[in-house]
C-alpha cells in the first residue's frame, strides 16, 4: 500500500537552538558531576594518544632509514610496546567507569521522564495530546537517536574533536615551517604565498565536505515524521501475528496480507522503492556522494603536496608517516566539530517536544487543608450544582449535578454508557475539577485540602486498573516491607486465601514471569479481587468500585457480593456497574442519563416508578436476574 509522505519539519533558530542544548546539558548531566569528569577524562585520553604511537612510529621509521642503531631501535619498540599496554589498560578502565555511568545516566533521564508523569495533573495524563507527545518523543529516540540521550555522543565527538586539533596541530606545524633544499625543483615550496594557498585550499576543501554532510543530515532529520510512521507501521503490522491478543485473528481470518501490504509492499517507506530509497538515490545520496568526493580531494593533495616536500629534501620519511597522519587527523577534527554543531542544531528540534511534555503546566490548585482522621469516619460528601466539561469538548459530561451523601453508606451509581458515571468518579476523586459548581467534604471545597492529603481517604478499583508485575503481598499492601497476616486476611476476605495457600511461593509470589521464572500468570477474575484485596488494604473512608465484578464467573460474583458487607464495613461504598441485580445491596441507587443525575432513591423504590429511567434499564436486562428478583 502506497504511504502518503508527511510534510517535512523547519528547523529552529541559531540561538534557540543554543539554548535548548544548554538547557538539555544541564538536564542529562545535573546532579552527575562524575559522568562528566569521566567523560572528558575518556574522551581527552583517547583523543590525545594516538599522536604518540604517530610520533614514536615516525621515530623508529627514521632510525630504521638511517643509522638503524640496534640499542636505540630495541629502545623504540619496547617505549612502544609499553606504552600501547598502558594506553590500552587505562582506556579500557576509562570505558567500564564510563559505561556505568552512562548506564546510570540513561536511567536518570528516563527516571525524570516518569517522575513527571506521575506528578503531573491527571487532567494531563488523561489528555490523548499528551500521550500523543510522548509516544513521538519515544519514536524519535528509537527510531533516529533523536533528542536527550544523544547529548552525551554529541560532547564525547565534540570534545575529542577540539582535543584532536590542537594536538594535530602541534605535530603539523613543521610540515609548513620545513624548507625544501636550494635549487630543488620545487623550491617554489618555500614561498609563502605558495604555503597559504596550500593552507587555503586544505580549510575550504575541509569545511566543504561537513557542509555537504550537514545537509544531508538535514535532509533526513525534515524526514522524521515519515521515519517515525514507518517505524510505527512496522512495530504493529511486523509483530500483529506475536500480539497474544491478536495472534488468534490473524490466523483465522488470513491477515497477514494485509500485514505484508504496508510492511513490504514495494511502494512503503522502507522498501527499495519508498520514499526513503528515492531519497537516497536523489538529494540525500547526491550530497553524500560530492561529500566523499571532497574528502578524496583533499586525500590527493595532502599526498601531492607531503611528497613535494619529501622530494625536495624537506621531510624525512618518518616525517612523512606523521605529517600524513597528522593532517588527517586535523581535517577529521574540523569536519567533527561543524558535524557535531549541525547535528546539536539539528537535534534541538526535537528537544521541542522533550521540554514540551516537561514544561507542562500544573494549574489544579494543591490545596492547604488537612483532611480530619476521624474515628468514627463522619464524613458528608456534596456535590451542588457541578457541571463539567472535558478539555476541548463542546458538550458537557456532566451538568448541575447536586446530592450528598454519608459515610457508611453503600451508593450504587448507574446509568447507560456515556450518561457520566465515570465522569462522576473521576471529579469526586479529584482528579478533575468541576468546569462549575463545588464539591464539598464536610461543607469544605475540596480544592481547599491539600491534594495528596485528600486523595489518601480513597481507594478505587477502576475497571481498567493495572497491576505491576510484582509479588502478590506487594501489590496488596502497595509497599516492599508489610504486614503479612493483614494483607492475607484482606485477600482472604474477597475470596484469594485459598488460592494464595496453592502459590509456590503464597504472597511472595510473582505476578507473571516478567521478574521471576516462578511467577504465576493469574486470570482476570484473579486479578481483580487483587485489586479489591488492595482497596481493603489501604484502609481508606471511601472504597470506589467501578465494574468490581465483571471479570469473575457468576459463582465468585455470588461470593463477593455475600460478603459485601463485611469487605465493606464502615466504609462507604460507591459502586458503578452495569449488572442492576449488584444495585440490590446497596442503600441508594443514583441515576446518570446524559450528563444529568435523573433519579436518586432504593432499588426496591426506583423499581417500582414505572416512569423512571431506573424501570426501563432494570426490565432491560431483567432476562438476565430475573430469578434472582423473584
Amino acid at each position: 500500500m502506497k504511504q502518503k509522505k508527511t510534510k517535512k519539519t523547519n528547523r529552529v533558530s541559531l540561538r534557540e537552538a543554543i539554548r535548548l542544548n544548554v538547557r538539555v546539558i544541564k538536564m542529562v548531566y545535573g546532579g552527575r558531576r562524575k559522568l562528566l569528569f569521566l567523560q572528558l577524562a575518556k574522551t581527552a585520553f583517547a583523543a590525545l594518544t594516538p599522536y604518540i604511537g604517530i610520533y614514536l612510529s615516525a621515530l623508529l621509521i627514521d632510525e630504521l632509514t638511517t643509522t638503524r642503531s640496534p640499542e636505540t631501535l630495541r629502545a623504540l619498540v619496547w617505549w612502544i610496546l609499553g606504552t600501547a599496554a598502558v594506553i590500552a589498560l587505562v582506556q579500557s578502565v576509562l570505558n567500564r567507569l564510563h559505561a556505568v555511568e552512562s548506564t546510570a545516566m540513561w536511567e536518570h533521564v528516563h527516571h525524570l521522564y516518569g517522575k513527571k508523569m506521575l506528578s503531573m495533573d491527571f487532567v494531563n495524563i488523561d489528555n490523548p495530546n499528551t500521550h500523543t507527545l510522548v509516544s513521538r518523543i519515544n519514536q524519535n529516540s528509537q527510531g533516529g537517536g533523536w533528542g536527550p540521550d544523544r547529548i552525551v555522543w554529541q560532547l564525547d565527538n565534540l570534545w575529542s574533536s577540539v582535543l584532536k586539533l590542537f594536538g594535530g596541530s602541534a605535530l603539523v606545524v613543521t610540515l609548513f615551517t620545513s624548507k625544501v633544499e636550494s635549487g630543488s625543483a620545487v623550491e617554489f615550496l618555500n614561498s609563502p604565498i605558495t604555503t597559504a594557498t596550500v593552507l587555503l585550499l586544505m580549510v575550504t576543501i575541509t569545511l566543504c565536505a561537513p557542509i555537504f554532510g550537514a545537509i544531508g543530515g538535514r535532509l533526513y532529520m525534515q524526514s522524521s515524521a515519515d521515519h517515525r510512521l514507518g517505524n510505527r507501521l512496522f512495530g504493529y503490522y511486523g509483530w500483529f501475528g506475536t500480539n497474544e491478543n491478536s495472534s488468534v485473528d490473524a490466523r483465522i481470518y488470513n491477515l497477514r496480507k494485509i500485514c505484508d501490504n504496508y510492511n513490504y509492499a514495494k511502494t512503503s517507506l522502507f522498501a527499495s522503492k519508498g520514499y526513503f530509497a528515492k531519497l537516497n538515490k536523489g538529494k540525500l545520496g547526491l550530497v553524500n556522494v560530492i561529500s566523499s568526493v571532497v574528502q578524496s580531494l583533499f586525500n590527493v593533495l595532502i599526498y601531492f603536496y607531503v611528497c613535494l616536500k619529501a622530494w625536495g629534501g624537506a621531510l624525512s620519511l618518518g616525517g612523512i608517516t606523521q605529517h600524513i597522519s597528522a593532517v588527517h587527523i586535523i581535517a577529521g577534527s574540523v569536519r567533527g566539530i561543524l558535524s557535531t554543531l549541525t547535528d546539536m542544531h539539528n537535534n534541538a528540534f526535537f528537544l521541542i517536544d522533550v521540554f514540551a511534555f516537561f514544561d507542562m503546566p500544573d494549574k489544579m490548585y494543591q490545596g492547604t487543608l488537612t483532611v480530619e482522621k476521624r474515628r468514627d469516619r463522619d464524613y458528608e460528601i456534596e456535590f451542588r450544582n457541578v457541571s463539567f466539561k472535558y478539555p476541548n469538548a463542546e458538550q458537557y459530561a456532566l451538568k448541575n449535578v447536586s446530592f450528598k451523601f454519608k459515610i457508611g453508606e453503600k451508593l450504587a451509581v448507574v446509568g447507560q454508557n456515556g450518561s457520566g458515571k465515570t465522569t462522576f468518579i473521576k471529579l469526586l476523586c479529584r482528579l478533575y475539577d468541576p468546569t462549575e459548581g463545588e464539591i464539598l467534604l464536610n461543607g469544605i471545597d475540596i480544592r481547599k485540602y491539600d491534594y495528596r492529603n485528600y486523595m489518601s481517604i480513597f481507594s478505587v478499583v477502576f475497571q481498567d486498573f493495572r497491576l505491576l508485575n510484582f509479588t502478590v503481598g506487594n501489590i496488596i499492601a502497595c509497599a516492599s516491607e508489610y504486614d503479612r497476616d493483614r494483607v492475607f486476611a484482606c485477600a482472604e476476605s474477597v475470596g484469594l486465601g485459598e488460592k494464595i495457600r496453592s502459590l509456590p511461593n503464597g504472597l511472595d509470589t510473582y505476578i507473571d514471569k516478567e521478574y521471576d521464572s516462578a511467577g504465576v500468570e493469574f486470570s482476570g477474575g484473579e486479578m481483580q479481587k487483587i485489586a479489591l484485596a488492595r482497596t481493603l488494604f489501604k484502609d481508606s473512608g471511601f472504597m470506589v468500585l467501578d465494574e468490581p465484578t465483571a471479570a469473575l464467573d457468576p459463582v465468585a460474583e455470588a461470593e463477593v457480593y455475600q460478603s459485601f458487607d463485611k469487605i465493606v464495613g464502615d466504609k462507604t461504598a460507591i459502586y458503578i456497574s452495569h449488572r442492576l441485580s449488584s444495585c440490590r445491596f446497596c442503600d441508594v441507587v443514583a441515576v446518570f442519563d446524559g450528563g444529568a443525575l435523573v433519579q436518586m432513591g432504593s432499588h426496591d423504590d426506583l423499581v417500582a416508578d414505572e416512569n423512571g429511567q431506573y424501570h426501563k434499564l432494570w426490565h432491560a436486562q431483567a432476562q438476565y436476574y430475573a430469578e434472582e428478583q423473584g
